[in-house]
């Protein structure tokens, strides 16, 4: 998995309360392989209209976000359905991290087993943050995990993680990775269940 531990980057503003994963990628483009680029169909029914061509007035179609690598967005974002396609469709558009007052549960979950991270804070701050995104198109949010701070020009918040979460997002640590640091305990334990116990390891 991916490491995060710092990020400055353009972010983009949504305005979108309730945003469900279906709106972040429809369910008809769920039946395609991880490797095979979900990210060009994020938000892809409020992206582009029937016949494929950008919608000129969603922000990710907009020049002065097209190297945006964080999403701010409303309250709930990400609710409905659970599929982890979602996180899918925005890692590989180039998103890293995503700022809102609050998420659907499944999602803020999946977006830590995928190096992405989900970053609550007050609803007023985030509606701040998005208007000066929205009147200042282009500006660079500065995101330090380590210290768990977001940063514009001056103005700094703090945000909260999971001590876990944040050394697995640190360390680019998935499930699999994070069990796997244990091997070695996992191999003792295992050489001296069977010594304590021959007549299992004996059975065909």
């Amino acid at each position: 998995m991916e490491k995060f531990s710092r990020l400055d980057a353009v972010a983009v503003p949504l305005d979108v309360a309730n945003c469900d994963t279906d709106r972040i990628i429809p369910a008809r483009f769920l039946r395609a392989r991880r490797g095979d680029g979900y990210g060009q169909n994020l938000f892809r029914d409020v992206r582009y209209d029937s016949d494929g061509n950008p919608n000129p007035d969603f922000p990710l179609n907009k020049p002065a976000y097209k190297d945006a690598r964080i999403l701010v967005a409303d309250v709930n974002f990400a609710c409905g359905s659970s599929r982890e396609g979602a996180v899918y469709a925005l890692h590989d558009a180039g998103f890293r991290a995503v700022i809102a007052p609050s998420f659907g549960d499944i999602f803020f979950n999946n977006c830590f087993k995928n190096g992405f991270l989900p970053i609550v804070l007050p609803a007023e701050d985030v509606a701040a943050i998005r208007r000066s995104l929205s009147e200042n198109p282009g500006t660079t949010l500065s995101i330090d995990l380590e210290r768990q701070t977001v940063t514009r020009g001056n103005d700094v918040w703090t945000f909260a993680v999971e001590p876990l979460r944040k050394q697995c997002l640190l360390e680019g640590l998935d499930d699999i990775q994070l069990t796997m640091k244990q091997e070695s305990s996992m191999s003792s334990f295992e050489q001296r269940y069977k010594a304590e116990r021959p007549w299992l390891a004996a059975r065909p």
